[in-house]
C-alpha cells in the first residue's frame, strides 16, 4: 500500500521485512494527543542499514519506542553523517497499553547524535526545566524543542533561543513534528545556521497547519 506512493515522490526506498511493526490508537483532546500502544515492532540492528543510505550526509532518525535503535544501530547511522534523532524513542517503553513517558533511556543512545529533536512533552518528561543547563545536560549540540502549534526553541552553540510562530486553534497537529525535523536537518543540510533552520522549519509547519483550517 505504502511502497509505491512513497516511489512516486521520487526518492530512493528501501523496505525492511519485519515479524513484528508497531501499532498505535490516536484520539485528540483538543491539543492532546491521546495515545495507545497496539503493539511493538522489532529493533533495528546494524545489519539493517547494510548499504541503503549510500552517500547520505544528514539523516534523521524517527523511533516509535526506546528499543528501537540501540546504541549499535545509532553508530553506524551516523558514521560520517549529521544524525538527527526524534526524541519519542527516549521517552516511550516498549510495551502495550496506554501511552506513559518515562526517563529511563541508556546515555549512550545519544553518544553519535548531532541534532536532538523533543515535544515539550518529552522534554519535561526527561529534565526539570528547558533552560540551557537541562537541556545542556543531554550532551547533544543541538536540541530543538517544538511546542505543537507555538513555535520552537533551540539549544545550540551555548545559547537558548525561542522561536515564536503566530498562534492556530483547532487543527489537527499531526505530523507537525515530523515536519518540524525534517524541514530543520534540510536547512542545517542547506548551511543555514540552527536558529535560521528552526525559522524556517517552523514557518513551514504553520503553513502545513493553516492549510488544514481552510
Amino acid at each position: 500500500m505504502l511502497l509505491p506512493r512513497l516511489a512516486a515522490l521520487g526518492v530512493p526506498v528501501t523496505v525492511r521485512d519485519a515479524e513484528t511493526t508497531h501499532a498505535f490508537s490516536m484520539s485528540y483532546d483538543g491539543d492532546t494527543r491521546l495515545m495507545e500502544v497496539d503493539a511493538v515492532g522489532d529493533p533495528w540492528s546494524p545489519d539493517d542499514i547494510g548499504a541503503a543510505l549510500g552517500r547520505v550526509g544528514a539523516l534523521h532518525v524517527a523511533p516509535l519506542a526506546q528499543s528501537d535503535f540501540p546504541p549499535e544501530t545509532l553508530a553506524e547511522l551516523a558514521r560520517g553523517r549529521r544524525l538527527s534523532l526524534d526524541g519519542q524513542g527516549l521517552v516511550r517503553p516498549p510495551r502495550t497499553g496506554p501511552l506513559e513517558l518515562s526517563a529511563d533511556y541508556d546515555p549512550a543512545v545519544l553518544e553519535h547524535v548531532s541534532i536532538l529533536k523533543l515535544a515539550e512533552e518529552e522534554a519535561l518528561a526527561l529534565v526539570p526545566d528547558l533552560d540551557k543547563a537541562s537541556l545542556a545536560s543531554f550532551g547533544v549540540p543541538e536540541v530543538v524543542v517544538t511546542f505543537g502549534l507555538h513555535g520552537s526553541l533551540v539549544l545550540a552553540d551555548g545559547r537558548v533561543r525561542r522561536i515564536d510562530v503566530r498562534p492556530l486553534h483547532d487543527v489537527d497537529p499531526t505530523g507537525a513534528g515530523d515536519a518540524f525535523s525534517a524541514a530543520y536537518l534540510a536547512a542545517r543540510s542547506e548551511g543555514h545556521a540552527p536558529v535560521a533552520a528552526a525559522r524556517r522549519a517552523s514557518a513551514l509547519v504553520y503553513g502545513l497547519l493553516a492549510g488544514r483550517l481552510r
